[in-house]
């Protein structure tokens, strides 16, 4: 792969960590909400995620802010945010920076 399609996908990566479900203290990244990240050399990103619970209160709104901060980023030409519930979102999903985080482990 691209060294510059690796630092973008990094970068990409570093945005998404500052991105917190609001009702658990962790990112979204580290919770395992986000299931694909593809980013392309021209700057398109492709983000395929999910969230805790298809009822969660920040169906509309966490898909957004994901959206525009990866926007936000320098290089990116275009964002796509695709939601899915297969497979649905469990604890087993958690990094181990999360698990900690939450005292789980």
């Amino acid at each position: 792969m691209d060294n510059n399609i690796l630092n973008m996908e990094m970068d990409v990566i570093n945005a998404l960590k500052t991105v917190y479900d609001p009702e658990i203290p962790v990112n979204i990244y580290d919770l395992g909400l986000i299931y694909e990240v593809d980013v392309e050399e021209d700057g398109r990103v492709r983000i395929l995620m999910t969230l805790t619970s298809p009822n969660c209160p920040v169906a509309e709104s966490l898909p957004q802010e994901v959206h525009d901060t990866v926007s936000d980023l320098p290089g990116i030409t275009n964002v796509e945010v695709n939601m899915t519930f297969d497979p649905p979102w469990d604890r087993d999903m958690l990094s181990d920076e999360a698990l900690l985080e939450l005292g789980l482990l």
